[in-house]
């Protein structure tokens, strides 16, 4: 059953053979842990997520939330499965130990949250969340604030949400018209409406923490006028006991196609002119502080986009071996015995197709979950300047290329499955459903291609761009030592040199005329992240092929590394080729669709 969710065996690589999880162990904090320690907490997530995440995943999508005499119901198997998350400290998994935290290193704990994802993405939406909540009020919150929520948070007394977007203001934030009056206690009255604000409305916790996005009465206009507000449904002493009701009020739930086990909700602030929040750091500094928790949601939604992929991976894998259909084209035999898909190329190209997508996406992910470890432990200034930088660089690459081929490989997915694959008897149509979602989650494609090409890029005069380049070279330089991948690494140094010189060539009309440039920057994040994706096979297939030279104690193992190896390959030679026309498209600044009149559409 483990395999249904994610396979161990790729966990297990991308931890410890790829990623090196047990060095971080030479790292004060996490000098306590272990291998052991590591394996025990994955067995751990592996068990509560197969016996209590994934048995309602279908049912949460058959049986949305409802309201019912004002409140928010909730499928059968949601509340047990939180409470075991919590209990068993996953919430808290990366936190300080002072905290309550197991003070895991967060490449750990995203691989356990990977599981749980894999499981049952609605479910696992609540506490993640939550975690992110808590991260903030931790570092930006009044002590006031942080008695109130922190342990309440972590322990999964309350839940968390960010409450950001509005009904007049999607993705412009510097639209937004939420209003935040002082109060003579110091605190302030809160009023306007948000939406699409997931978990804002539940029975699981005894209370939810909103953190809101607002503007006070003397607040500058556009994204530098917003400030950041704590705002319980239920007021909160400074102990964290539970008392009256907030004027917080649920306006309706929202019905999307998938992810549909994850109440959206439309929610009104200060409908009787009563609603009270609390500033969360300094005034107008408020897209500041929530950016801390976007940037871990859109992570999160990479990951969570991959672990869609996989499970349609895994499923259509499955089906193609037991499933007989068809026969060779040179057997001209109507009486012979039918074949398994699998037997048949071209299933076989698409389920190569979706390993590579999402076993190379997964390596990703994981390696800025890594990153994360390296900025909370890193003595170094300089090394530390560097791994924030490469995480500047790589989270609208993590949020948006799962979120794009992953959805791909859901597709290819039903397609192997044909007919079938269009049923809600078998469960791929829900992976395609729930992972388009991801596409638009937490900033559009246009929103982190704007972001990436227009500011991560070339911030710092390149800065964050030269420290992803010597990581890049220097894994080229260790596979150029590995003759089988010799082809590979001299195809990424091309590449990587395409990306190089592309931007070095859009410097000037960046500066000149960013919008000519910009309305293409969707060219760019799909370029650099399909380079960054076979950077990952680079990597992965470099490890496979030293663990096949040293020889291998086992078959499934000989088999594990030649998949990573053929999939690594068909990246290359399938994948890689489509940056060069993408990159010389680019640097054209083609105005076709900036020229195009609304008259003639």
């Amino acid at each position: 059953m483990h395999d249904d969710l994610i396979p161990r065996r790729d966990i297990q690589f991308q931890l410890y053979e790829v990623l090196d999880a047990q060095s971080l162990l030479q790292r004060p904090r996490y000098a306590e842990h272990s291998r052991e320690t590591f394996d025990a907490v994955l067995d751990t997530a592996t068990r509560i997520a197969t016996d209590l995440f994934a048995p309602h995943a279908r049912l949460g999508d058959e049986q949305e939330p409802q309201v019912v005499d004002g409140k928010v119901v909730l499928p059968e198997g949601v509340q047990a499965a939180v409470r075991a998350y919590c209990e068993a400290g996953f919430l808290s998994a990366s936190a300080d130990e002072a905290t309550g935290g197991m003070q895991l290193p967060v490449l750990v704990a995203q691989a356990c949250l990977s599981v749980f994802r894999s499981a049952n993405v609605a479910t696992t939406s609540y506490v993640g969340l939550t975690a992110s909540n808590a991260n903030v009020i931790e570092k930006f919150g009044s002590p006031v604030q942080q008695a109130r929520y922190l342990q309440a948070l972590r322990s999964g007394r309350f839940f968390g949400t960010m409450a950001l977007t509005e009904p007049q203001a999607g993705s412009s934030l510097s639209d937004l018209r939420t209003s935040a009056n002082p109060r003579s206690d110091g605190s302030y009255l809160i009023k306007g409406q948000k939406i699409f604000i997931s978990g804002g409305d539940h029975e699981l916790s005894e209370n939810i923490v909103h953190l809101v996005l607002a503007r006070l009465p003397d607040a500058p206009q556009g994204v530098k006028g917003i400030s950041l507000f704590t705002v319980p449904k239920f007021h909160t002493d400074e102990q964290g006991r539970v008392g009256a009701r907030n004027d917080v009020a649920l306006a309706g739930l929202i019905h999307k196609c998938g992810w549909r086990g994850t109440t959206s909700t439309m929610l009104s602030f200060g409908e009787q002119d009563a609603c009270i929040g609390e500033l969360v750091g300094r005034p107008h500094e408020g897209l500041a502080c929530m950016f801390h928790m976007m940037n871990e949601a859109r992570i999160g939604v990479g990951m969570g986009a991959i672990m869609l992929g996989y499970r349609g991976y895994l499923a259509s894998l499955r089906y193609a071996r037991e499933r007989v259909q068809g026969r060779a084209p040179s057997n001209k035999d109507p009486l012979s015995p039918p074949l398994p898909l699998v037997a048949h190329a071209d299933v076989r190209r698409m389920l190569l197709a979706q390993k590579s997508y999402v076993e190379g996406a997964y390596g990703l992910a994981l390696y800025a979950a890594r990153l994360v470890d390296e900025q909370r432990t890193e003595s170094d200034p300089q090394r530390l300047q560097e791994v924030a930088l490469l995480l500047e660089l790589l989270t609208p690459v993590v949020k948006s290329w799962p979120s794009q081929w992953c959805l791909e490989a859901n597709s290819l997915a039903i397609q192997i499955l044909g007919g079938y694959g269009y049923t809600r008897e078998f469960p791929v149509e829900q992976y395609w459903r729930d992972n388009r979602l991801n596409m638009i989650h937490e900033g559009t494609h246009g929103i982190q291609a704007l972001d990436l090409l227009g500011r991560k890029v070339v911030m710092k005069d390149g800065a964050a761009l030269a420290a992803m380049h010597r990581v890049v070279t220097a894994n080229i330089a260790e596979a150029l030592e590995q003759p089988p991948q010799v082809p590979l690494a001299q195809a990424l140094q091309t590449a990587w040199q395409d990306v190089s010189d592309s931007v070095q060539a859009l410097r000037v009309p960046l500066q000149t005329d960013g919008e000519a440039v910009l309305a293409n920057a969707h060219l760019f994040l799909e370029a650099f992240g399909h380079t960054l994706l076979a950077w990952t096979w680079l990597r992965q297939a470099t490890v496979a092929q030293q663990a096949l030279s040293r020889g291998t104690d086992t078959d499934a193992d000989v088999s594990f590394y030649r998949g990573k190896l053929q999939a690594a390959q068909w990246f290359f030679r399938w994948e890689l080729p489509k940056v060069a026309p993408q990159l010389a498209l680019l640097r054209t600044l083609d105005d076709s669709h900036r020229a195009m009149q609304d008259a003639w559409f």
